[in-house]
C-alpha cells in the first residue's frame, strides 16, 4: 500500500477503530480490551502489534476480527474478564455494549440482596474499602469546620 492509502476508520465488532493508531493501542479502543488482551489477540491474529492499523490489507484485519470473536476459547480461564458467570456458571470474555449492561446488573443484583456493596453503591460511597474521613466527599463543603470560641 502507499503511504496516501490509508483507513482513518477500521470497524471490529462494531466499533470504529482509528486507523492511524498501532493495532495494540486501537484495540484498546473496544470496551473490554485493554492493553495486555490487545497484545494477546494480536499474537493470536499473528498480527505486527506495532503496524500501522489502517495500512494493514483487509485478511490481516479479518484475522484480528476472529481473533476478537474466539477470545474466549484459545485463552485460559484466567485471562478473561468474566471467569464465572453468575447466572450461567460459564467463562466469558464480555466486550462493548454486553460489558456494561453486565456490569449495571451485577450492581443492580448486589443493591437487591442489599449486600455491603449494594448499600455503598446506592449512597454514592467507596465500595473497595478505601479511606472516607478525608477523600471521597461529595457536596459545596470544603475544609474543616472550627468550633467557635
Amino acid at each position: 500500500m502507499d503511504e496516501e492509502e490509508i483507513k482513518y476508520f477500521v470497524r471490529v465488532r462494531n466499533t470504529d477503530l482509528d486507523g492511524t493508531k498501532a493495532v495494540h493501542i486501537a484495540l484498546t479502543g473496544i470496551k473490554g480490551i485493554g492493553p495486555h488482551t490487545s497484545r494477546t489477540i494480536t499474537a493470536l491474529a499473528g498480527v505486527d502489534p506495532h503496524a500501522v492499523l489502517g495500512k494493514l490489507d483487509d485478511g490481516s484485519v479479518e484475522r484480528i476480527a476472529n481473533a476478537v470473536e474466539t477470545y474466549t476459547e484459545q485463552v485460559p480461564d484466567w485471562m478473561v474478564n468474566r471467569q464465572k458467570d453468575v447466572y450461567t456458571g460459564e467463562v466469558r470474555h464480555l466486550l462493548g455494549p454486553d460489558l456494561t449492561m453486565m456490569n449495571d446488573d451485577d450492581v443492580n443484583r448486589m443493591r437487591k440482596m442489599r449486600s455491603y456493596r449494594g448499600i455503598r453503591h446506592e449512597t454514592g460511597q467507596k465500595v473497595r474499602g478505601q479511606r472516607t474521613k478525608s477523600t471521597g466527599r461529595t457536596g459545596t463543603t470544603v475544609g474543616v469546620k472550627r468550633k467557635k470560641d
